[in-house]
């Protein structure tokens, strides 16, 4: 049975959060950037760990889905310690992390946070470092210039309305960049990615994969996926890789 809450984080925000019960590893879902627990990817996850008995947490970040708060406030600094809040909160025992584009970004500051406590790491079109190196340095420098200025900057999006940028999301992003050197994670991580994906390009999956230390690490292209990897196809690979690693 699924449970639902609210945690308080102390300054007037409020994290939502969805708790399945059932049996370890439990698995965290985490989403991505402007997205949250009700998307597909997410609830195909919830289903299956229904079916199985396995115990899921999802949640939204702060300005995210039913988490209270402005979107504009937030920084993948600030996301990452909502969503150890509420792991911290709600869970006990080993995880699996699977994150979805700056989800896995979110998934490796996770990780590296409790590495006592991670069985596993799942990367879906994992994003790390996307504030500094699709963001910024996409920018031209009339639109740098209004960032810095204005303090935000709006630029269009494939999936509706255009997304709002903030000068306070680049600079607090350059406090976690990961990938230009090696990333201090032991557990077993795969990463899913679609060479299809005009938002994270799939070469990123490799350097991540080349970055983390250890040798558990196996990247699965899809040559037809897309960013979202949310086609039945998709969704059948991310429960098998899920299934594979999250083993009690």
């Amino acid at each position: 049975m699924e449970s639902t809450g609210r945690l308080d984080r102390g300054d007037g925000v409020e994290l939502a959060w969805a708790l399945l019960a059932g049996r370890g590893p439990t698995l965290v879902f985490l989403p991505g950037f402007g997205s949250n627990m009700e998307g597909s990817k997410a609830t195909a996850l919830r289903d299956w760990c229904a079916a199985e008995g396995r115990a899921l947490l999802r949640l939204d970040y702060s300005g995210h889905g039913a988490s209270t708060g402005a979107f504009t406030e937030g920084t993948i600094g600030q996301w990452a310690e909502d969503a150890r809040r509420v792991i911290a909160a709600v869970t006990a025992g080993r995880l699996v992390l699977v994150g979805s584009s700056m989800g896995g970004w979110i998934a490796l500051l996770t990780a590296l946070a409790m590495p006592g406590r991670i069985a596993g790491l799942i990367g879906v079109a994992a994003a790390p470092d996307f504030t500094e190196a699709l963001m910024w340095e996409a920018m031209a420098p009339p639109e740098r210039a209004r960032l810095l200025r204005e303090g935000v900057l709006l630029a269009p999006s494939r999936y509706g309305d255009p997304t709002p940028i903030t000068r306070r999301l680049i600079e607090e992003g350059r406090r976690h960049l990961l990938l230009g050197g090696e990333i201090a994670l032991d557990c077993p991580v795969r990463l899913l990615h679609g060479q299809r994906d005009l938002e994270v390009p799939w070469e990123t999956a490799l350097r991540l994969a080349a970055g983390r230390r250890g040798d558990d690490v196996q990247v699965t292209l899809v040559k037809d996926g897309d960013h979202r990897l949310s086609r039945p196809q998709d969704l059948a690979l991310l429960i098998h890789t899920v299934a594979a690693l999250a083993v009690a």
